[in-house]
């Protein structure tokens, strides 16, 4: 692959792939993707991100290729031939104004070969009195059913061919089977539903999709066009954009106070404990008066976004509309990125309104509190498969869009020695800002509250090289999914928001109201004069960084600790804070049987690590908790859930905090030197809803909150056995780090 080629087109991310056409009547040149760096061309065009560079390409560009596509000016060439294509399609769309968000969008031609991903019949379903929202959620530790996978080729009757059929229990391994008939510098790209989480989750879903329900569809693709925009916009053409669309209605599976109640539901369940912020979704369905095709050139035009797609495979009666901002992953084969979206406010054609509703953004605690989760959380989950200490928040923007502006943070890393870009994928999906925390307890609770599968709603579409390992994935968000049938084509729509404790149930419903709305306009399903013209531009409005990244060090190479992990997702942040600092760590579940204490005498300390619920849910856990103070041989950290494991395990009660949950936010912490921290005032992120009551026995209290009334931190006389209800390992805990050195030295 050609340096110069890679460096032209590092600078703009939403290369839009797109698929491929039987019979595709083409107007620009046909071109081969090696002369191209579609990493170069990914989708998040909103902030540069330089440790994604293909390897031989510069920062600066390079020659353009000696020749260009013949596009016309405004994308209308590229549109018009996916218009008159026929067969299978997939064309991801860069839209909006031509800038560093949406400068190109590419179309795949001469697809041959796809795979196709379906569910499987499943046998067993959660045991009776499952219950996420109650606080009983059943793990799935056993073998799980294998994901379907038809690997198929075209006729020359323009048929679809099964050739052969995989089966494996993982997204990342299903993947890999395919690489060995991938030509060097062809891609696979497609799209994977929400419900693939059965496999990379450890549950069973109480709701799956039925047996032979679409999972997934990826092509083969081998030749590339490009269309890079000339005009100040990028337009989709014709007349579909200029007439409104056929007038046809809809049905809500909830109203406003139903979706309230809902919220309500998930607010008692963060109260108890069991989880920290849920992603609830609503739906909108019913028949369309024209060909989904329409729909997206139409939604294209009124509500462009970096990430819009367009997908169809007609002998599977499905069709994807998308114009999602979101991107789930992206990968040049070494470093790794995702850019996780969470906090909204609305746009406004008066400036200073359009202003103040930023600033209302960027301070309020709630939003604030709801994205910090959210960056904590995409770090546990890139650290799993990244070198320790490389993961880092890179950015934090306000991303404004047409009708709506976000809170948006890019999270990036280097993948470690044996880990591959699909080992990200299957550690990431489905993305975290469309699901929760933590991400297994929350996508059961979406299960149970949700009723029903998702599909491709808030799943990922995309595209992967398997041999150099570069991919970009988006998350399908704004999302249209419809389905053909007897009576014609018919749309579902789904959205949603992330509900925290300081979530307004009646705001909330309304918030998911306005994300529908411009699909359903699109659709014809709501009037112009329901809703909002187009008020903004698309702009950038970067913020400061809150995350600061521990320098590596070897104070204490060789230390084995021992993991108690919980099934939280902040848990791969704290291992890597201790691999950074030089330790050995081995990794346990909690929820295993308890194993005799012997066991873990070889180690030189043991980390009681954070988690949903209480501890006596994790029988390792709170034995390891036991025998610590009845023979405290071994030092001993308890994180939040961990430390409550070692209150109870020391006589004291754990109670629903008197003045609420608290999850996200940084908390003042003061502490009288006898513990981890000195003494003095120190800010710590927490997320707890419990906190530990009644005087310790062996314990003492070293930290208190600020208002002195709850339990923050103990230890006991011989400074052995710690436990802290905060999170040290936060981007925003800025002395978080000093907790594990003074654990370490001990």
């Amino acid at each position: 692959m050609s340096p110069s080629i890679l460096g032209k087109f590092r600078g703009a991310l939403c290369a839009f792939l797109a698929l491929g056409v039987v019979g595709l009547s083409v107007g620009l040149q046909a071109r081969r993707p090696q002369k191209y760096s579609l990493l170069g061309t990914r989708c998040i065009r909103l902030t540069r991100m330089r440790t994604c560079i293909p390897r031989g390409s510069t920062d600066q560009g390079a020659a353009p290729p000696t020749s260009k596509p013949s596009a016309g000016p405004k994308s209308c060439g590229l549109v018009e031939s996916l218009r008159q294509s026929s067969g299978d399609r997939l064309l991801l769309f860069s839209g909006g104004p031509k800038s560093s968000l949406a400068s190109k969008s590419m179309l795949a031609v001469g697809m041959a070969k796809r795979l196709v991903l379906t569910q499987p019949e499943v046998s067993s379903y959660p045991p009776p009195g499952h219950s996420p929202l109650a606080g009983r959620t059943f793990i799935e530790t056993g073998e799980k059913v294998p994901i379907v996978g038809t690997v198929q080729v075209l006729s020359e009757c323009g048929q679809w061919k099964a050739v052969r059929d995989l089966k494996t229990d993982t997204i990342s391994g299903i993947l890999s089977e395919i690489k060995a008939e991938t030509p060097v510098g062809a891609q696979w790209a497609g799209a994977l539903a929400y419900d693939l989480v059965q496999w990379t989750e450890p549950l069973r879903l109480a709701n799956p999709p039925n047996p032979g329900a679409a999972l997934g569809v990826f092509w083969l693709v081998e030749n590339w066009q490009v269309d890079e925009t000339s005009g100040e916009e990028i337009m989709v053409g014709g007349n579909i954009t200029q007439r409104p669309p056929p007038k046809g209605t809809d049905t809500c599976s909830h109203t406003d106070v139903e979706h309230a109640a809902d919220v309500r539901r998930i607010q008692s369940a963060i109260r108890a404990g069991e989880l920290y912020q849920l992603n609830l979704g609503r739906t909108w369905s019913g028949p369309l008066q024209e060909e989904p095709l329409d729909i997206f050139l139409r939604l294209a035009q009124e509500n462009p976004a970096p990430f819009s797609a367009y997908f169809e495979a007609p002998d599977l009666g499905l069709a994807l509309v998308s114009c999602s901002p979101e991107i789930l992953l992206e990968s040049d084969g070494l470093n790794i990125m995702t850019a996780p979206i969470k906090g909204t406010r609305p746009r406004d054609m008066d400036e200073a309104l359009d202003s103040s509703y930023r600033s209302e953004l960027v301070f309020d605690r709630k939003e604030r509190a709801e994205h910090r989760m959210l960056v904590d959380m995409q770090r546990h989950e890139l650290s799993k498969v990244a070198r320790p200490g490389s993961v880092v928040q890179k950015k934090f923007n306000v991303e404004a869009y047409v009708n709506v502006q976000h809170l948006v943070s890019q999270v990036a890393g280097q993948l470690a020695p044996g880990r591959s870009t699909l080992d990200a994928l299957q550690s990431i999906f489905p993305g975290g800002s469309i699901t929760g925390c933590p991400k297994t307890v929350v996508c059961a609770a979406i299960d149970e509250l949700e009723g029903k599968p998702r599909s491709f709603w808030t799943g990922s579409l995309g595209w992967v090289d398997l041999h150099t390992g570069e991919s970009t994935f988006n998350i399908m968000i704004r999302t249209l999914e419809c389905k053909r049938t007897p009576s014609g084509w018919h749309g579902t729509i789904m959205a949603g928001g992330g509900i925290t404790i300081e979530s307004d149930p009646h705001a909330e419903a309304m918030e998911a109201t306005l994300k529908a709305a411009p699909l359903r306009k699109a659709c014809g399903w709501i009037q112009e004069a329901s809703q909002k013209k187009k008020v903004g531009k698309i702009s950038v409005f970067p913020l400061d960084i809150e995350h600061v990244r521990p320098e590596p060090e070897s104070s204490f190479q060789g230390i084995r600790i021992a993991f108690i992990e919980n099934y939280d997702s902040f848990s791969f942040n704290i291992i890597d804070a201790l691999r950074v600092l030089g330790c050995e760590v081995d990794v346990f579940c909690g929820r295993q049987a308890a194993m005799p204490s012997e066991a873990f005498r070889s180690y030189d300390g043991i980390v009681l690590g954070p988690g949903p619920g209480r501890p006596e849910t994790n029988p390792l856990t709170m034995s390891l908790a036991k025998e610590t103070l009845a023979d405290p041989e071994v030092p001993v950290l308890g994180i939040c859930l961990g430390h409550q494991a070692l209150g109870l395990a020391d006589g004291m009660e754990l109670i629903k905090s008197p003045l609420g949950p608290v999850h996200g936010v940084p908390c003042e912490i003061k502490s009288d030197g006898s513990g981890l921290l000195p003494e003095g005032n120190h800010m710590m992120t927490r997320y707890n809803s419990l906190v530990l009551s009644r005087e310790p026995g062996l314990l003492r209290v070293d930290s208190i909150d600020a208002e002195g009334d709850l339990v923050m931190a103990v230890c006991d006389a011989d400074s052995i056995t710690f436990g802290v209800q905060y999170h040290p390992e936060s981007v925003g805990s800025p002395a978080g780090n000093l907790i594990f050195r003074n654990f370490l030295f001990r």
